[in-house]
C-alpha cells in the first residue's frame, strides 16, 4: 500500500509541484490549500506523514501542529519562508520532525520525506531495562515511568542511546537533528540536553546517564 502524504500548502502551484514529485517517488499525496480542515482530515485518514506550511489561511501551521500533537505522533515536516530562529525552534519544539525553508527544490522535499520516514519507522529498541525508547510511538520510559519528551528531545536522546560510550560534539548532534541548521546556535544542544537531564532526574536522580565530556561534547553511559 502506498504511503499517504498530506500536503497543507496555500500556494496551489507549489503544492501541486510537491505532490507531483512525491507521487513520482512512490507515495500517495493529498493536498489541502488551507488549514481549517487539516486536523479533522488527519484524524479521519491517518496519513503516514504531513507537510505543513507555517503561514496558512484559516488556521496557521503552528496551531495545527499543536492540535495534531494532542492525538498523534504522525511524522510532520514544517514548511515556511520565515527562517528566523524563533519560528524554527518553535516549530520543532511543538513536535515537528523536521523543518524546511522556502525556497527549496522539490527533490529536497522528497529527500526530507524519505529521511523522516526512515527515522521514525526504525524498529523500537531498548538500551537496557532502565531506559527504553520506542521509535514507533516516540515514547520513552525511565525506570518504568513515562518521560514527557518533545520530538526533538527524543531524537537527541535516541542518537546518544543508540551509540553508548561514543562522544558526540555539539555540531555533530546539531547536524543529525537540524538538517538545515544555518540559524540554530550550537548552544541549542546544551539547552535540550539540560531539559532531558531534568526530566530524567525527576524520575530518578541517583545516577546520570548523559555525560558531558569537557571540550568534546556528550555521551550516553548508564
Amino acid at each position: 500500500m502506498e504511503k499517504q502524504i498530506l500536503i497543507v500548502e496555500d500556494e496551489t502551484k507549489l503544492a501541486q509541484l510537491m505532490a507531483d514529485y512525491i507521487k513520482h517517488a512512490g507515495f500517495s499525496p493529498y493536498i489541502l490549500n488551507e488549514g481549517t480542515d487539516a486536523v479533522s482530515w488527519v484524524k479521519t485518514h491517518q496519513p503516514q506523514l504531513i507537510l505543513l506550511d507555517l503561514m496558512l489561511p484559516g488556521v496557521d501551521g503552528i496551531e495545527i501542529c499543536k492540535q495534531i500533537r494532542t492525538f498523534t505522533n504522525t511524522p510532520l515536516i514544517m514548511v515556511t519562508a520565515r527562517i528566523d530562529e524563533i519560528d524554527r525552534l518553535l516549530g520543532l519544539e511543538l513536535g515537528a520532525d523536521d523543518y524546511i525553508c522556502k525556497p527549496f527544490s522539490p527533490r529536497e522535499v522528497v529527500a526530507r520525506v524519505k529521511a523522516v520516514l526512515r527515522r521514525t519507522n526504525e524498529p523500537s529498541f531498548a538500551e537496557n531495562e532502565l531506559l527504553h525508547l520506542d521509535k514507533h510511538q516516540l515514547r520513552a520510559t525511565y525506570f518504568g515511568e513515562y518521560v514527557p519528551l518533545t520530538t526533538i528531545e527524543f531524537q537527541l536522546l535516541a542518537i546518544l542511546v543508540d551509540n553508548p560510550h561514543r562522544i558526540f560534539s555539539r555540531s555533530q548532534l546539531m547536524d543529525k537533528i537540524y538538517q538545515d541548521h544555518r540559524i540554530v546556535s550550537e548552544r541549542t544542544i546544551d539547552s535540550h540536553i539540560k531539559k532531558i537531564r531534568k526530566k530524567l532526574a525527576t524520575i530518578n536522580d541517583s545516577q546520570e546517564v548523559i555525560h558531558s565530556v569537557y571540550g568534546a561534547g556528550y555521551k550516553y553511559e548508564d
